[in-house]
């Protein structure tokens, strides 16, 4: 750490390689928290979270009976060690009583990307929900024919006001918060969509991932929209019609999308039990093995990754853990063990490189750096002796050695 501090003092460093490795440090170091602890409302499985992307201090959980709960996750409970835990309680929630609640199990809860004053839901009550924070009061519903597998919203959208909504029939739905409608539908899956997800580097681009074991891209401003289905058995993506049905990612239904933070790559999950990695423009497999996940939703797993980090590293639930993974070499770094039952879904806060996971022992738990163990990478790395992360190696070589 001295090394780099005087590096980008005296300015022989890129100012980020600090920032960089300090992330990286950080996210190699996750622990269960003994200091923060997120108070238990819900008595049923937790199948949701988000943390808004505006102040990233306030959390959204909804459970499989349909119960909200929004928690303020104030930095005020760093604390030291020898201190009692701090419960983070819930500051809102929309619990039985409330007449606008979901009748069933939430699929997806978003924060709307651009303001901490509205969010979004999902359900298998066959609606999606637009609420005003403030209020708690639904501020708009879309209705659709079958049960909603999972919906998102682009985070980059600054053309267009688009939720992507996929259900248990073959469709994609687009609907519009400026218009209140659905604006179009996109044909092109044979069975339900289990993931939708915008890229992060395109506001118009858009991945689904369906029980027919396919992946496809579309760009929304085109009439067709489909752009091309990733094939796991070619690194060439065929884009003739009579090729398609042919055509899958995974040899189980499609479960989980996430895009890079560049998004350069998409990484998918399947209930086959397997994690793919896509080039985004060609739709090229990179042909990354992460070896066998262990993958127990067959409905939408909500996986994240890590940013500005090197390696970045995606947290995917698998069965009772969270198995912490290298993207572009798939190696299993480490694992994180607490929960006492399946992981439904995590997040990571990049500002503090943190992950909260919840699941069906109604727990949503927080995983924080361990500043002890980033002590000892210090000292470890002053002597020359780690290995655990190669953003700590020297790569610099002295002639005299080599002679």
């Amino acid at each position: 750490m001295l090394k780099l501090l005087w590096a980008r003092q005296t300015g022989l460093d890129n100012a980020f390689r600090l920032q960089r490795a300090e992330s990286t440090r950080r996210v190699m170091n996750l622990e269960l928290s003994k200091t923060f602890m997120v108070e238990r409302h819900s008595e049923h499985s937790i199948t949701t979270l988000d943390l808004d992307p505006v102040e990233m201090q306030y959390m959204i959980s909804a459970d499989s009976e349909g119960l909200i709960f929004i928690y303020h996750m104030n930095r005020a409970w760093d604390k030291p060690f020898h201190l009692p835990a701090k419960t983070c309680p819930a500051v809102a929630s929309i619990a039985g009583t409330n007449p606008n609640n979901h009748r069933f199990a939430v699929q997806t809860v978003q924060w709307y990307p651009h303001d901490t004053g509205m969010f979004t839901s999902s359900s298998f009550d066959q609606t999606l929900k637009v609420w005003d924070t403030n209020s708690l009061q639904v501020a708009d519903v879309f209705k659709f024919a079958h049960p909603v597998n999972c919906h998102h919203m682009s985070p980059i959208a600054t053309k267009h006001c688009l939720i992507a909504v996929g259900t248990s029939n073959f469709r994609v739905q687009l609907c519009d918060l400026k218009s209140g409608s659905s604006t179009h539908t996109l044909y092109g899956h044979q069975k339900g969509v289990l993931a939708v997800r915008w890229s992060t580097r395109n506001e118009y681009l858009l991945a689904t991932g369906s029980e027919d074991n396919q992946v496809r891209i579309w760009d929304v401003r085109k009439a067709s929209a489909f752009l091309f289905s990733l094939d796991q058995h070619s690194r060439d993506v065929s884009r003739k019609p009579n090729q398609r049905a042919c055509i899958t990612a995974h040899n189980g239904h499609v479960n989980g999308l996430c895009f890079t933070d560049d998004g350069l790559h998409l990484l998918t999950s399947g209930t086959d039990h397997r994690l793919r990695l896509w080039n985004t423009d060609t739709g090229e497999h990179v042909l990354v093995n992460y070896g066998k996940v262990r993958i127990k939703r067959h409905v939408n797993l909500k996986f994240c990754m890590s940013s500005g980090c090197s390696p970045n590293v995606a947290f995917v639930p698998t069965d009772s853990n969270i198995s912490v993974l290298d993207i572009y070499s798939g190696q299993l770094l480490h694992e994180l063990v607490g929960h006492y039952g399946i992981v439904n879904c995590c997040v990571y806060h990049p500002l503090y490189q943190e992950v909260y996971s919840a699941g069906s022992d109604c727990n949503i738990l927080a995983w924080i750096p361990d500043l002890g163990r980033c002590g000892e990478a210090d000292d470890a790395e002053d002597r020359g002796t780690n290995k655990r992360c190669s953003a700590y190696q020297d790569a610099w070589s002295s002639s005299d050695d080599e002679g």
